[in-house]
């Protein structure tokens, strides 16, 4: 539905994650034979859930054990693991700076250089772990990088930035990314992102990408909405490139991951988003709450040390058990940020989906009172839902 915002200016009214609440059907399936699997580039993994590719929430030890969990952690080849050997004294620094002077030093370490070696390294330290080396870089990362990490042997590479399109119009003489090529050329596939609209979602498909990340400033740590006025609410975002996936699906055959990615909490969160149409999540404060995460019970966002602008924050998360214990279970904590596969499979089967095809067929109605409806005693005491 159009709303005049003004006698200028016609608008449409988008939803976010706490806005909508999905409805059982008709049958249930007991959650045990409810199947969670998804393919990325080719890759099938049980649990459909990313850890994001930020400093505070994976290294080389949290991608291979996110591997071993079933799910997947994605490396930041432009953060402090590709510019420091030991990355360990760094890691304090970050977590105990005062907030004055975090932005400050933040700048301050990622302006170490990124070298080639270290990318090599921590590529070749994820592939001895066993684990599926997948790895995240901006588009100027890309056009620098690109061959060093598919020679190193990655199995995924992430190019990502605030927005990411196939139509950029840079400085006369500057070199600028052609995604088309990169998907080419490359020799592994490639997810792009970040987009939040069906137009620019069917591009990056049409350009080749092996899966599109959707969302821009609902995560934790990130302020881009404040800094830049710029972001659509994640439920509308991700089903409107679900949209793009279906027609470009109809269109070529081929079936490209929506990958709903920030304002992603809680368990609930991850079933709503893949009833708005998602093939996975990608999730960066509830794993940089695990005890093995290298944030040290802190999360920030890629974007905090830009020189020029942060777009980005450092939040205390916590640390709140193992990182088996968030994504599997068994949960010791009634908030639903534990046992995450857990949630998802109740879910599904309380909504009779076997599939995750299934479960993007829900309904799913708007409900604004749905985390607080009938919740008095639970926000007066902070428990539960009310923390």
């Amino acid at each position: 539905m159009n709303i005049q915002l003004g006698r200028s200016k016609t608008v449409r009214r988008a939803y976010g994650i706490d806005e909508i609440a999905l409805v059982p059907g008709g049958r249930t399936v007991d959650p045990e034979i409810t199947d969670t699997s998804w393919n990325l580039g080719g890759i099938n993994r049980e649990i459909p859930i990313i850890a994001s590719a930020m400093d505070g929430v994976v290294d080389v030890q949290m991608a291979a054990s996110l591997s071993e969990l079933g799910a997947l952690g994605v490396l930041n080849i432009e953060g402090i693991q590709t510019r420091y050997e030991d990355t360990s004294p760094v890691l304090d620094q970050i977590s105990s700076v005062g907030k004055e002077d975090f932005v400050p030093l933040m700048q301050k370490l990622y302006s170490q250089p990124i070298t080639e070696d270290l990318i090599r390294q921590r590529i070749g330290e994820i592939k001895t772990k066993k684990g599926i080396a997948a790895v995240s870089g901006t588009p100027l990362a890309a056009i620098r990088f690109g061959k060093t990490i598919a020679e190193a042997g990655a199995d995924l590479f992430f190019v990502q930035g605030t927005v990411v399109s196939t139509e950029h119009i840079g400085p006369e003489g500057r070199e600028s990314l052609n995604l088309e090529s990169l998907c080419k050329t490359l020799g592994i596939p490639v997810v792009m992102g970040n987009c939040v609209t069906y137009d620019v979602a069917l591009q990056l498909m049409r350009a080749g990408a092996s899966g599109v990340m959707v969302g821009i400033g609902p995560g934790a740590a990130c302020t881009s909405r404040g800094v830049l006025g710029v972001g659509i609410p994640q439920a509308t975002a991700v089903a409107d490139c679900a949209a793009a996936r279906n027609d470009y699906e109809s269109e070529t055959g081929r079936y490209v991951p929506i990958i709903a990615d920030g304002g992603i909490v809680t368990g609930g969160d991850i079933c709503k988003c893949i009833a708005c149409g998602a093939d996975a999540v990608m999730i960066g404060s509830p794993i940089a709450r695990a005890k093995e995460a290298p944030g040290r019970g802190f999360h920030w966002g890629m974007a905090t040390p830009s020189p020029v602008l942060p777009r980005g924050t450092r939040i205390n998360v916590g640390t709140t058990g193992s990182l088996e214990r968030i994504i599997r279970g068994p949960a010791i904590l009634d908030d639903g940020t534990h046992n995450l596969l857990g949630a998802l499979k109740t879910s599904m089967g309380t909504l009779g989906a076997r599939t995750i095809k299934e479960m993007q067929q829900v309904e799913v109605v708007v409900a604004p009172a749905l985390l607080t409806e009938g919740k008095v005693y639970q926000k007066a005491q902070q428990l539960g839902m009310g923390k």
